[in-house]
């Protein structure tokens, strides 16, 4: 029975850890956030209202053969061609392995359940749930109620029949000495804190959710999003070179000489929901800058100074990123690591940017290859192998895992 006790008590304490099996909105912000959006189309078509449309009727085997089949049908299927056509662009085609149709499931469940965004605060978003979890949770509780009764009724009985026979025996050991209990006990808090140090270490340096309050309070969304400002226009280093790098002041001030109040745009605020006030950040960009705006012409942009912002999206020394090979040969979309950054008030970092983080990407992003000597990708002319595949129909696609993507030297040096 001690035994017996031993497996439930441990039943409980697994399931008061969080399960590694993916929920709806996790899997949506891995696998779908970087070009689709809830409610707003973007480098690809909203999604909500999309598994009850027409065309699928609810049907998620239709939705996952589209995902495990995307090469092939956004060539041969009018719906697919329309959307092609549409967004000019191809969706990342899918392994069951990667994301089954439960995963697809969950994520519509989560799509579904989306509230859309208010103008009076932070974003809500769908509660997150994992049923599972609570009803494994629940069944162990009973379960180990059971057996600490059964063992208590064991010992009951036993009592009684050995003073029906008249055996005397010791009195039963205190809980606090019994090595049974103990080594419960112990095995239960090595489990337990052992997960939580381990699942601790593993999230050293990472970040993912760090959001933290910048010397002035800049909107990607008003920038970036309502007024469409190209993120190269600010971060133009991210086309020529390995870093992004951050503007300076001058080239915040090529608009805000002339802007210096913030009027048209929708109201802003903070992830605490409190109303920021985009004149008075505009006027702090004037301290940085040293700018005057009652004397705009003696401005001198030599005497600025920059300004202290916190680096949020940083990797370790030992890790090489260029920016120039994903975004302008690789054509990696931004949305793709920093999440949709045109929606964002206050910039969060979106991805893990762990190496398995990467390695996934790199397994199932497809490179667009140079297929003619007129047009196309010619950084990867080289590899003249994979052209000759293609044009013989030996491959359908060649992703970044098939031109050494995965070779430790193309990241560490």
């Amino acid at each position: 029975m001690q035994k017996l006790a031993l497996v439930f008590l441990l039943l409980i304490c697994f399931s008061g850890i969080k399960t590694f099996a993916q929920d709806g909105k996790s899997l949506f912000m891995q696998k779908c956030a970087s070009c689709h959006n809830p409610i707003a189309d973007g480098t690809g078509p909203h999604l909500k209202g999309v598994r009850d449309n027409e065309f699928y009727g609810g049907d998620i085997k239709k939705i996952a053969n589209w995902a495990y089949n995307v090469n092939s049908l956004v060539n041969s299927d009018p719906h697919y061609i329309a959307l092609k056509k549409q967004f000019g662009t191809v969706m990342t085609q899918f392994e069951p392995s990667t994301l089954s149709e439960k995963d697809i499931a969950a994520i519509f469940d989560y799509v579904e359940a989306y509230g859309a965004p208010t103008t009076k605060g932070p974003v809500e978003e769908a509660p997150e749930t994992n049923q599972n979890a609570v009803i494994f949770g629940v069944i162990s509780l009973i379960l180990a109620i059971i057996a600490l009764i059964l063992m208590q009724v064991n010992s009951n009985l036993k009592k009684m029949s050995d003073d029906a026979e008249g055996i005397h025996r010791p009195e039963p050991v205190p809980f606090y000495r019994n090595k049974v209990y103990i080594a419960m006990v112990a095995v239960i808090f090595f489990i337990v804190g052992g997960y939580y140090v381990t699942k601790g270490a593993i999230g050293l340096q990472r970040q993912k959710g760090m959001e933290p309050k910048q010397p002035i309070f800049y909107s990607h969304k008003v920038h970036a999003g309502i007024n469409q400002i190209s993120c190269l226009y600010c971060h133009g280093n991210a086309w020529e070179s390995k870093s992004a790098a951050i503007p300076s002041v001058n080239v915040c001030m090529n608009c805000h000489k002339n802007i210096q109040e913030y009027t048209k745009g929708p109201k802003l605020y903070d992830e605490e929901g409190n109303e920021v006030d985009g004149t008075v950040q505009i006027h702090k960009l004037y301290e940085y800058a040293g700018f005057d705006p009652k004397n705009a012409n003696a401005w001198d942009p030599s005497k600025a100074k920059p300004i202290e912002w916190i680096r949020i999206h940083n990797l370790p020394d030992h890790v090489y990123f260029n920016h120039s090979q994903h975004i302008r040969a690789g054509k990696v979309q931004c949305q793709t690591c920093h999440g949709e950054i045109t929606a964002m008030n206050e910039v969060k970092q979106f991805a893990e940017l762990s190496m398995a983080w990467c390695i996934n990407c790199h397994r199932q992003t497809k490179v667009d290859f140079n297929y003619d000597d007129k047009s196309g990708n010619k950084f990867y002319s080289i590899y003249e192998k994979f052209h000759n595949d293609f044009k013989a129909g030996k491959m359908d696609s060649i992703t970044v895992k098939d031109i050494g993507g995965l070779e430790c030297q193309k990241c560490h040096y």
